[in-house]
């Protein structure tokens, strides 16, 4: 254990939720549970749909929740179609802003306001977990009586946030153990199980060219879709005058470059509002 990072011992704790993303590191946190390489044993886990996982996401999923791989159970819960909710943008309606990139008539490149990993992440985990304390809809305690367990590996501990919620404690066991990505990668194909696809919204502007890349050349159906959704929020989002992309070249998905020998990464942002529940 990583003695700069120690497991929080709080006695009032009465529910240990996982928040489970269903890539590489929060699946291996759950598998590390479950083998009691990690506990106590969380009481379940919480995955928050936002509708528009890539396909390979939901089977592994299935593959989670399916009996006699977790001893605790997986809870499913969505608070809308981010996909739709785009759609709904464009034309003018209340959407949960995306992190997509805007070009104004003059060339000058911005990017919208990050809503979307709050409403429909953070927000329906939430409500569930409450719901779990039976704390739904009463007074919330002064203090903590749930213990939330991140997956974030040690590479991306600027992630970490501490909860805002004095009913909750947040708990980071990769971090404790000093685990990064790499470290999850050899820990699944030792124990002989699969790895996980990544977890990530397939229009989600974060994507850096190679992630582009290969859904284009691996996911053709995940591919013309996000296609067709960034040629459907051009334009029309209420407060925006310039054009709206999923790519930050501001130029039609189709046509942005993602061939550059030089990938140019995925933007290191997630740290601003994430509480590390995409991606993992």
């Amino acid at each position: 254990m990583n003695a700069l990072f120690p497991a929080p011992d709080i006695p009032t704790i009465r529910l240990r939720v996982l928040s489970l993303g269903a890539g590489v590191q929060s699946t291996t946190l759950a598998l590390m549970a479950a083998h009691g390489e990690v506990g106590p044993l969380p009481d379940c886990a919480i995955f928050s749909d936002t509708c528009w996982e890539p396909r390979a996401v939901y089977e592994h999923l299935a593959w989670l929740r399916s009996p006699n791989v977790l001893p605790f159970p997986v809870h499913v819960v969505s608070d809308g179609d981010i996909r739709e909710g785009l759609i709904r943008g464009a034309r003018g309606e209340r959407w949960a802003s995306i992190p997509a990139f805007t070009k104004s008539k003059s060339g000058k490149v911005g990017m919208i306001r990050r809503q979307c990993t709050k409403e429909l992440k953070i927000a329906p985990i939430r409500r569930k977990v409450r719901e779990l304390a039976g704390i739904a809809g009463k007074r919330s305690p002064k203090h903590p009586i749930v213990e939330q367990w991140i997956a974030i590996s040690f590479d991306e501990v600027i992630r970490m946030k501490p909860s805002f919620e004095a009913w909750q404690v947040n708990r980071f066991p990769l971090i404790e153990k000093g685990m990064t990505r790499r470290h999850c990668l050899r820990w699944l194909e030792k124990h002989g199980y699969p790895t996980p696809p990544k977890s990530a919204c397939i229009g989600c502007p974060f994507h850096s060219d190679g992630a582009w890349r290969r859904m284009r050349d691996e996911d053709p159906e995940a591919w013309a879709d996000a296609v067709a959704i960034d040629g459907l929020i051009r334009s029309g989002f209420r407060g925006l005058c310039g054009e709206v992309f999923l790519h930050r070249s501001c130029v039609p998905l189709d046509e942005a470059d993602l061939d550059t020998l030089e990938d140019r990464g995925q933007l290191d942002l997630f740290a601003n509002e994430c509480e590390g529940m995409c991606g993992v």
